[in-house]
């Protein structure tokens, strides 16, 4: 890991204390993250209400630059070339990007999946069809028991993929289910989710730090 990186993690503790409960489980987050990162795999990511805010949250800051700087690959900097005046603009303008998804997005899918089948299963269902060896799903509940990141951790596990969870403080379904449970140390939504925020931000910028 990098100096710079690793001064990114040790800053999320001075500035928020309380997450020292989950000091550990932050970084093998990290770890977890990175594995999928360095071999160009993809990051899903699901949650409902608030948490599917944090998801698409999350595709925002690492899908471009978050904190510094990023190149695009040299072999398709150099492809634009051939493409005159768009390629160039293409060419300053294009950020390198870590692959993520949020299953949130997909709104036809989802509702054509819950009015046909079942509403529960519609994370399940675009990770059955997306995902491969190498990937990686993060699912934010708060209460760690929402039906439906549960089953789309059940079809993760079953892909052969690793499950990242975020939840709050009390056990689980997510917590016994996942590779690694980030449980903040609160029990309401709001406060869950305002230390949600924090940790995601920090597990984005190390990953960025540690890519570019």
């Amino acid at each position: 890991m990098k100096p710079t990186t690793k001064k990114i993690y040790d800053e999320l503790f001075e500035r928020y204390p309380t997450l020292n409960s989950v000091k550990a489980e932050i970084m093998r987050a990290f770890e977890t993250l990175f594995e999928t990162t360095k071999k160009n795999g993809t990051i899903y990511v699901c949650g409902n209400g608030g948490s599917a805010a944090d998801s698409e949250h999350i595709v925002g800051e690492l899908m471009k630059s978050f904190r510094k700087r990023r190149p695009i690959k040299q072999d398709v900097f150099n492809n634009l070339s051939s493409y005159g005046e768009d390629g160039e603009r293409l060419k300053r303008t294009l950020e390198g990007a870590i692959r993520t998804i949020s299953l949130t997005s997909h709104i036809s899918l989802s509702t054509a999946f819950a009015n046909d089948k079942e509403p529960t299963v519609v994370f399940a269902q675009q990770l059955y069809g997306l995902a491969k060896a190498g990937d990686v799903l993060i699912a934010i509940s708060t209460s760690g028991n929402s039906e439906n990141c549960y089953l789309a951790a059940i079809t993760a596990k079953a892909v052969g993929i690793p499950v990242v969870a975020m939840t709050g403080s009390k056990e689980s379904k997510l917590s016994d289910i996942s590779d690694v449970t980030i449980k903040v140390s609160e029990t309401e939504t709001y406060k869950i989710q305002e230390l949600h925020l924090p940790v995601y931000h920090c597990l984005c910028a190390m990953l960025e730090e540690e890519t570019f």
